[in-house]
């Protein structure tokens, strides 16, 4: 690589001849049971689609190749690996439209991604490549799926699901979003069909509890806990007049009991088929339950459509209580799956309840003092009322009393089974068989993997029966056990199935003999640090967290959690403000700015945009500037002496304090603005001593990984910059650092807070109540939260 003075950095020719030369001396790969510490690095793996990678998917690809190359240099043996997540609907959609097949589709996409993301220096370990479309990989994938089958996680059940009216498939409801698919944006209905399930809800309170012991952003568990919905309550029974049937009750407020003044169904309820004999209205209770059954329960559930409902008309209930007499209603806002398909109503004390009551002229009866039920719902706690024996007691002590004395305490989840089969092609088949005589019987190990047969017709039917369904010859397989015909499984898995279990597969990626050796495992695990989407966080993360407790149970992984860290970045938004999308014709393809700009000044650029948690806007005209700072790096080179000059000593000391500890933070504009401060004070000097000048390219070498490689072997370096150690600093002669935090209320100014050290959360709010504008403004006014972003701002919302 030596080179004649060259005023000018060339990113043609150099970034490829480095990209080549790192491939060549595997200068990336991670060793198993190496004797160095671990650090195992991971983004989420991108899906190939047709239109390559945009300029989102480079954003958190750089942050943790950033934070892969400063363990490296910190000493780790790190894993930083990629793959692709290839099944699933978009490339089916886009096989169909085009008519060439799937399995074509993505062999060309995957070898567009493969050739971009090379071509932007991350630090990948290119030998340990998965795709969850090659059978050596899902042949793991139906593996794991009979393990849960034999464990009776795995289990058939009709059920009314969420079926796509455009995409043709069950969907689970997660991924129903705003009443729609979130694939293809289309209408949501209910159907009844038999679907393969996996019971997740059986690791419901593991799920929840466990995140106790992780390192996420408190905003991710929140999402998580939101999803899982763990509620600790009663069960209550409410005897039927008249019958034997009972209606039994899951509430989070025993302590209301005395002002309950009627029940509520939910539509599906087969309680209510057993009731038809006694039901006087039965014509206009079934015609409301088949409205019901037509509405998503996005619909049902939202809290700013009015609530509609119907009076079982000779059905009442008795309250255990009170002994009451009480009517029983039917409405679509109660679900079935979730408590026990039935609600104790409490006007006076829950906000749906009283609409519901005052819509419909229903008694409310206050059981709580404290507000004033004439005009609105009072939810909060306080001391009982109207409540017999429990009057003048607590909400807290009447909650454990009531429920001793009527019922029983119980955990109830909004977290449902997971629907796993979809009636499309391009997926993992389901390694079942149907027989007969047996029912339904796993592949044996050796038959593995089932392979997905290339058919003509992968589009998916308006009867709802997967594609496969007409592959005669793949479909007819004797049964494993009797040795009678059977049929496989026509339904295959959903797009999750091989995002549930990547990241382990990573650990041990050519391993065909087994899905992991152990102690490949062992060595790895857990995932050190995550970093991907929040729109993931519900979905993705809570089903590989499930699918690695299920495996740890099995003691097959050595960790109860799969992940120790996990972070989000914020999405890159079009120039406009909108999303990317290609519907919307904004997508920004990397490809042009590699050409014209280089890989480093598109590293640079996306890092230094703006807070890497934050939505930011693109803007194509800002790019120039992290250019010119690469090329100001460039020029420096011909500036450096052997002079011992240390007048920049101090300035170094703090830079390579504050670029350490904001790669840490993700705070990587402001570590990068650190680095361009130091460089800008280099260059004021005639002479530039050496030893600053590397050490400089050192802290930026995992930022702009080619030009720093570049000018470290033209500086006489035989070794790569990417082996050298991480610079370290003196802490006894860090220069003292205030930290201002801008004070907001409803997001206006207030003032500026400085503190001499860092503070907590909960210094800088009572620090923020005494600031006299606030104080002032917020005085008898309710806050409704409270948003801080670690340094920088405090908005209260009132």
């Amino acid at each position: 690589m030596e080179q004649d003075n060259v005023d000018k950095y060339d990113h043609k020719k150099i970034e490829p001849i480095w990209q080549k030369k790192w491939a060549g001396n595997s200068l990336y790969k991670a060793n198993d049971n190496n004797e160095l510490k671990k650090y195992y690095c991971l983004i989420e793996f991108p899906y190939p689609s047709g239109d390559g990678l945009h300029v989102g998917h480079i954003r958190s690809n750089t942050a943790m190749d950033i934070i892969a190359r400063k363990r490296r240099a910190e000493g780790y043996n790190v894993l930083y690996p990629i793959g692709y997540d290839s099944f699933g609907l978009p490339t089916e959609n886009y096989a169909i439209k085009t008519g060439i097949q799937p399995q074509k589709v993505t062999e060309r996409n995957t070898a567009i991604f493969t050739k971009q993301l090379k071509s932007l220096g991350f630090s990948f370990d290119w030998s340990r490549k998965i795709d969850t479309s090659d059978p050596s990989y899902y042949k793991w994938t139906q593996w794991i799926f009979i393990q849960m089958f034999k464990k009776g996680l795995a289990y058939k059940n009709k059920s009314n699901i969420n079926w796509c009216l455009s995409c043709k498939i069950g969907l689970a409801n997660e991924e129903v979003v705003n009443g729609v698919c979130e694939r293809c944006g289309g209408k949501v209905e209910k159907r009844e069909k038999e679907q393969w399930m996996l019971a997740i809800t059986k690791y419901a309170d593991r799920l929840d509890k466990d995140l106790d012991s992780t390192d996420y952003l408190e905003r991710i568990k929140t999402q998580q806990r939101n999803w899982i919905g763990k509620s600790i309550g009663a069960e209550l029974d409410f005897k039927i007049k008249n019958s034997k049937e009972i209606i039994k009750v899951f509430t989070t407020r025993p302590d209301t009991l005395f002002g309950v003044t009627y029940l509520v169904l939910a539509p599906e309820s087969k309680l209510i088929d057993n009731l038809k004999p006694d039901i006087k209205n039965w014509l206009e209770v079934e015609k409301y339950r088949q409205e019901a059954r037509n509405k998503t329960e996005i619909e049902r559930t939202n809290e700013s459509k009015a609530k509609t409902g119907v009076p079982l008309r000779g059905i009442s209930v008795i309250n255990p209580a009170s002994q009451e007499e009480l009517p029983v209603w039917v409405a679509d806002y109660v679900l079935n799956d979730y408590g026990t398909g039935a609600v104790m109503a409490v006007p006076a004390h829950d906000e749906r309840d009283y609409f519901f009551a005052n819509k419909y002229v229903l008694p409310i009866k206050e059981a709580i003092s404290g507000g004033n039920i004439l005009e609105k719902a009072y939810v909060g706690n306080g001391t009982l009322i109207n409540s017999s024996v429990f009057n003048g007691k607590t909400s807290e002590i009447a909650n454990k009393e009531i429920t001793k004395a009527f019922g029983q305490e119980k955990i109830s989840y909004k977290l449902k089974d997971w629907v796993f089969s979809r009636q499309r092609y391009w997926g993992e088949p389901i390694p079942l068989i149907k027989c007969d005589k047996c029912g339904w019987v796993e592949v044996p190990d050796n038959d593995l993997p089932v392979i997905l047969p290339v058919i003509d017709n992968y589009k998916p039917t308006d009867s709802g029966e997967s594609p496969l369904a007409t592959a005669t010859d793949w479909l007819k397989v004797k049964c494993p056990q009797c040795g009678l015909w059977g049929k496989r499984e026509t339904d295959t898995m959903p797009n999750w199935a091989g995002s549930s279990w990547y990241y382990l597969r990573y650990m041990d990626a050519q391993n065909d003999k087994m899905f992991l050796d152990f102690n490949n495992a062992k060595y790895w695990s857990p995932v050190d640090w995550y970093n991907g989407g929040m729109e993931h966080v519900t979905l993705h993360l809570l089903y590989s967290r499930f699918w690695h407790k299920f495996l740890f149970d099995m003691g097959l992984v050595p960790t109860n959690e799969p992940y120790k860290k996990r972070t989000a970045h914020g999405m890159i938004l079009a120039e406009n403000g909108e999303k990317m999308s290609k519907s919307r014709g904004n997508v920004i393809n990397p490809d042009s700015i590699v050409a014209t700009q280089g890989a480093d000044t598109l590293r640079l650029y996306e890092m230094f945009m703006g807070p890497f948690d934050q939505e930011i806007k693109w803007d194509t005209k800002n790019i120039i500037g992290s250019r010119r700072f690469i090329e100001k790096i460039w020029r420096l080179k011909n500036l450096v002496s052997e002079d011992n000059n240390d007048e920049l000593g101090q300035l170094l000391n703090d830079t390579v304090r504050k670029v350490s500890e904001d790669i840490e933070n993700m705070s990587f504009n402001t570590a990068i603005s650190a680095m361009m401060i130091f460089a800008n004070s280099l260059e004021k000097g005639k002479n530039i001593n050496i030893k600053h000048y590397e050490i400089l390219l050192r802290l930026l070498a995992p930022f702009i990984p080619h030009v720093t490689e570049e000018i470290w072997n033209q500086l006489g370096h035989k070794k790569s910059i990417h082996l050298e150690p991480w610079p370290e600093y003196n802490r006894d002669e860090i220069t003292p650092t205030s930290f201002k935090i801008v004070i907001q209320l409803n997001s206006k100014n207030k003032g500026l807070l400085e503190f001499n050290e860092e503070p907590s959360e909960v210094k800088v709010r009572g620090e923020a109540l005494k600031i006299e504008k606030v104080s002032k403004e917020i005085s008898g006014k309710n806050i409704k939260k409270v948003i801080y972003i670690k340094n920088r701002l405090l908005n209260i919302v009132v």
